[in-house]
């Protein structure tokens, strides 16, 4: 599997504000790969850094082989960006921002333009500042569709959509992964992207938490709820790495990460009453990557306890 992008330890600094630190990941090609993180996690830097926006302070990209600080010119040419905040000329015609944007492409990218336009089933005649937010978030689509990309990045572009909309907009990015090309979304609405990644990165406070394909994380992390004889304060042993640990009374909830469906996740004594496994949703697997929201990260506090 080829390699679109590849970030090897790269930091990135805003005067004493560090935005990323020793990153390193890579997105292998013909896949929906989501990058996920709170706000301010970094992903948006990250985005301008492989796009050549913004140089790194330390490290290296490379963007479709390109070295993104001294061909940056050339990696947006071939790149499809959905900015999170895209600027469109609100006075213009949809038609009329196609054939603007052409300007800067071939000669086909005006007619491949207003086929997605149709796609899309977008007014051609109707200005901009008429659309509605999920009808500007198609045309931006449009526009970053009409060169057929190899690799297609979103920043945050499914932010207030309506739940259908968000739906389609998804369901057209595994289209375009199942046709070979690469889609990098990055988001914090975790549910909504569950459906369609093959990977997912996650980023925490500028680090990276964590790389791998969506199958085999939630194939290899458990949540395991074990009910006790006394209300112990300390959990039972557990195979695998303990992500995070919370005690109600005498219940401790544990997600674990680095498990098989053939491993005894609860073994026999230790006081246990009762106990259940269950494989856990992206989301819950965030959070206990990353830990509660104003919470401890895992690496400052790799078991992060809740007592309630």
């Amino acid at each position: 599997m080829q390699t679109v992008v590849k970030f090897d330890h790269v930091t990135k600094l805003y005067g004493r504000q560090v935005a990323l630190t020793d990153v390193s990941f890579e997105v292998p090609s013909g896949v929906v790969f989501a990058l996920l993180g709170e706000n301010g996690a970094g992903k948006t830097t990250a985005i301008r850094v492989l796009l050549g926006l913004a140089d790194a302070d330390d490290g290296a990209v490379r963007t479709l082989g390109l070295d993104s600080r001294k061909q940056s010119l050339e990696i947006r040419r071939r790149v499809g960006y959905v900015p999170e905040r895209p600027t469109l000329y609100e006075w213009m015609t949809v038609e009329e921002i196609g054939w603007f944007a052409a300007g800067f492409h071939e000669a086909t990218y005006f007619d491949t333009y207003r086929e997605r336009v149709r796609d899309f089933s977008l007014p051609e005649r109707k200005k901009i500042a008429a659309l509605s937010k999920g009808m500007r978030a198609k045309v931006v689509l449009a526009l970053a569709l009409a060169n057929d990309p190899e690799l297609l990045i979103l920043d945050e572009p499914t932010s207030g959509l309506d739940p259908l909309v968000r739906r389609d907009f998804l369901e057209s990015m595994v289209d375009r992964a199942a046709a070979g090309k690469t889609v990098l979304l990055s988001s914090h609405q975790i549910g909504a992207v569950e459906r369609v990644a093959d990977w997912v990165g996650i980023l925490h406070r500028g680090r990276v938490r964590l790389v791998t394909r969506l199958d085999q994380l939630k194939a290899s992390v458990r949540e395991i709820t074990v009910t006790l004889e006394d209300d112990s304060a300390t959990p039972p042993d557990v195979p695998g790495e303990i992500l995070r640990k919370r005690r109600r009374a005498r219940q401790w909830q544990l997600f674990v990460a680095g498990v098989d469906e053939m491993t005894e996740l609860v073994p026999a004594g230790q006081g246990v009453v009762d106990a259940a496994v269950r494989t856990p949703s992206l989301e819950e697997i965030f959070i206990a990557y990353v830990g509660d929201e104003g919470g401890q990260s895992e690496s400052e506090n790799p078991a992060h306890e809740v007592v309630l």
